[in-house]
C-alpha cells in the first residue's frame, strides 16, 4: 500500500518555474515506478513524466520535453517534479502516481495509486 501527498502547486505567471512534490508512505516506495499526471481544465488525464524505481531512467510527454524534470529520492520517500518555462497551457491539477515495474508509464490505467492533487495556474 503507498499513500501519496502532493504538494507545491499555486498562481505563477508564465516563465516562472514551480517545483511540486510528492511525499509517499509504505515501505516498498522504493519498488515502485512513478508517474506525474495533469488534468487541465475541461480536458482528460494526460501523462507528464515518468521515473523509473531507481531513478535512472526517465520519460516525458513531448509537450514537457526539455522544460520539466522528473526525480526522485528514495531515502526520503520523494518525488519531484521541476516545472521551468511555464506557459498557460500547462495549467492543471497536477497528480503523482505510483505504477508497479515494468508498467507502461504513459497509461494512467497502469498506475495503482494515485494522490489527491495539486492545482498549477499558469498566467500570461
Amino acid at each position: 500500500q503507498v499513500q501519496l501527498v502532493e504538494s507545491g502547486g499555486g498562481l505563477v505567471q508564465a516563465g516562472d518555474s514551480l517545483r511540486l512534490s510528492c511525499a509517499a508512505s509504505g515501505r516498498t516506495f522504493s519498488s515502485y515506478d512513478m508517474g506525474w499526471f495533469r488534468r487541465p481544465p475541461g480536458k482528460e488525464r494526460e501523462f507528464v513524466a515518468g521515473i523509473n524505481w531507481s531513478g535512472a531512467n526517465t520519460y516525458y510527454a513531448d509537450s514537457v520535453k526539455g522544460r520539466f524534470t522528473i526525480s526522485r529520492d528514495n531515502a526520503k520517500n520523494m518525488v519531484y517534479l521541476q516545472m521551468n518555462s511555464l506557459k498557460p497551457e500547462d495549467t492543471a491539477v497536477y497528480y503523482c502516481a505510483a505504477a508497479p515495474y515494468g508498467a507502461t508509464w504513459s497509461r494512467d490505467y497502469e498506475y495503482n495509486y494515485w494522490g489527491q492533487g495539486t492545482q498549477v495556474t499558469v498566467s500570461s
